[in-house]
């Protein structure tokens, strides 16, 4: 499918409500996640085929086996990207299952810190997507989990980069090049 909208899509930080000290106040709100409206299926497509061709694109560009999305937020750009580049994808959970081969790291600003992905990394080269990135400490937990497992992770996609955080920063300081659609 060869995208006709725009790059860009449209994201907000909202205030979160009713939130401990450890769980960031603010949370990115965009056009894709159905927050505030109906989200049309072609802005779903195109935005994974915009995602998709900027990483093409992108100097530090490096073929993957497999992407791997993050629960919630990470599960409409991580289809979308899949559908996009014909990839297989797997999701980490928040969820603790009783399956072998699992790698757990940490969300450290959200109420369950604990996520979960499953089966083998070993050899596997390894495209992240998620919906934004704002400290990009969540992001380099798994990256570390992924290394230590034996994957080789070739960059990160994200729907919106939160400039509030230094998310790019940390991730350039593992050597994980990133790839955004958005930037607030």
């Amino acid at each position: 499918m060869t995208a006709t909208a725009r790059k860009a899509i449209t994201a907000d930080r909202v205030a979160r409500l009713g939130v401990g000290d450890t769980t960031r106040p603010v949370r990115i709100v965009h056009e894709l996640d159905g927050v505030r409206s109906d989200t049309a299926p072609d802005r779903v497509m195109a935005a994974g085929d915009n995602l998709w061709r900027l990483w093409c694109e992108h100097p530090a560009y490096r073929p993957h086996d497999v992407l791997l999305g993050l629960d919630a937020g990470g599960i409409i750009p991580t289809l979308a990207v899949s559908w996009a580049s014909g990839s297989h994808y797997r999701i980490a959970w928040k969820i603790n299952l009783d399956l072998p081969e699992k790698l757990v790291f940490h969300e450290p600003h959200a109420r369950r810190l604990e996520v979960f992905a499953y089966g083998r990394f070993k050899g596997q080269r390894v495209l992240i997507v998620d919906d934004e990135i704002t400290t990009g400490l969540t992001l380099t937990n798994l990256v570390t989990a992924l290394r230590s497992a034996g994957a080789d992770v070739t960059g990160v996609l994200c729907l919106v980069e939160d400039t509030t955080g230094d998310g790019r920063e940390l991730l350039e300081r593992h050597e994980v090049p990133l790839c955004v659609l958005t930037t607030l």
